[in-house]
């Protein structure tokens, strides 16, 4: 008889260790960011919200120069070890940061607060970025599709169980006591990877005629350091998913701006403001596990990789319309749990998958370009835009204006990578070398059909 693992996610007997192993993973990465998480927002907002759209601007530049400092250990260093050096680097961040706060208090001001704003927001960025990298180089396509849905629930809980560790733990251990319980988790999460990358997640018969690799994990992957941002202006598959995470980062930066505005309509108290942001991640949170426990292990083989891309897109048009026309915290907030959800319960596992199909160098260094600095860059855009539009008196009308419009551009456009996925799994499914499993998994037309 089958299990519950295979009857809720159909995840096969000879997949359960990688899979958990791989929910491990991303529960402790996703403890270690949110964990800090609120201390950023605190540090972010001591130079008002204007501050934090260049702070958003001083992020996309940092993440622009680390991308050939991570292309390079990508083409010099195996696998594991270039995946442990990124980790490591954070970890031993945090350990800075805490000695700078335990040794020099009365360093810590508006100018390094808003350092370790920008700071976080890269290690956000790369942490959940090479972790999905290695989900979409070790894991197949079909495999993608039936539980890259179930994985994302370890960082859901990861979500959740940073923050009622943070409320716990710092008052009797003290703030400084989270970076190094931060680190910690990161450690534990790098050992998750190594299980990972070691353990087969099919045995080799199962795997004949599929798309898993031979490629030999242990060998550098080689390239260049910026071969990830060429790939990109090289490959209208590539632009493609980076300008869906451009608008992406556009319509979560309205409603991010949106939602710091009316909460703080509500007035000065502090207690108040934390309040109502918990209430709003701990609805958002809810909704999410919800859909990823209810729907998103099937939701992409019963209506595909496509439909499930434009469910965000079409659910930010929706919201938007609705916001517009109530203009409530409390529609706001409906509005935020359904974005947040479907982002993070059915569009990231889906658009995980679209990079399945693309070569071992496109997975890693291609997605940190695309994942870092186009994402930032995105929230700059969504972040200026935003501002002029405030600057100009227009309000929640106007916004729907430029996001609706928007919203329905991305939704085309997320059907149309989700075909031109398919089309490449295809090609490769028909060609002559289909059995070789290393052209299967490597291979991408310059031009997609």
């Amino acid at each position: 008889m089958k299990t519950w693992l295979q009857r809720l996610f159909d995840v096969r007997r000879d997949e359960a260790l990688p899979v958990c192993l791989a929910v491990l993973f991303f529960f402790c990465v996703l403890v270690a960011l949110m964990i800090l998480r609120p201390a950023r927002e605190a540090l972010g907002l001591r130079g008002g919200i204007d501050a934090v759209r260049w702070l958003f601007m001083g992020t996309a530049v940092v993440a622009l120069l680390v991308n050939p400092l991570f292309g390079w250990l990508v083409s010099r260093l195996p696998r594991l070890q270039f995946i442990s050096a990124t980790y490591a680097f954070f970890a031993c961040s945090l350990v800075g940061f805490f000695l700078l706060l335990v040794l020099a208090p009365e360093a810590v001001g508006v100018v390094s607060g808003q350092v370790f704003y920008v700071w976080f927001s890269v290690f956000n960025l790369f942490a959940t970025m090479v972790f999905w990298a290695l989900m979409a180089d070790r894991f197949t396509l079909e495999q993608g599709k039936r539980f890259f849905g179930l994985i994302a629930v370890g960082g859901t809980l990861g979500a959740i169980a940073g923050p009622w560790l943070a409320s716990q733990l710092a008052a009797p251990l003290g703030t400084p006591a989270l970076l190094l319980i931060s680190a910690g988790f990161l450690t534990a999460g790098l050992g998750a990877a190594w299980g990972i990358a070691r353990v087969r997640p099919l045995p080799p018969a199962a795997a004949q005629g599929d798309m898993a690799t031979t490629v030999d994990a242990h060998a550098p992957i080689g390239g260049s350091a910026w071969a990830g941002a060429r790939a990109v202006f090289g490959s209208r598959y590539l632009l493609g998913m980076a300008a869906y995470v451009v608008i992406l980062a556009v319509m979560a930066t309205f409603l991010y701006f949106t939602r710091l505005q009316m909460v703080a309509e509500l007035g000065d108290d502090l207690d108040l403001r934390t309040t109502m942001f918990a209430r709003i991640d701990l609805i958002t949170q809810v909704a999410t596990l919800l859909l990823q426990a209810l729907v998103a292990g099937r939701l992409m083989q019963w209506v595909g990789v496509p439909v499930t891309l434009a469910l965000l897109p079409l659910t930010t048009a929706l919201g938007f319309v609705g916001l517009a026309m109530v203009g409530s915290l409390a529609a706001l907030i409906a509005f935020e749990a359904s974005f947040r959800a479907v982002q993070r319960a059915l569009m990231r596992p889906a658009r995980e998958t679209l990079f399945t199909v693309l070569r071992r160098e496109e997975k890693y260094k291609a997605k940190a370009f695309i994942d870092t600095f186009i994402y930032r860059g995105g929230d700059v855009i969504g972040a200026q835009l935003e501002g002029l539009l405030g600057r100009l008196g227009m309000g929640l009308a106007a916004l729907a204006s430029v996001a609706v419009p928007l919203a329905l551009m991305w939704a085309v456009l997320a059907l149309w990578l989700g075909r031109t996925q398919q089309n490449m799994a295809a090609a490769v499914a028909d060609s002559p070398a289909a059995g070789r499993a290393d052209r299967a998994r490597t291979a991408l037309p310059r031009s997609s059909p």
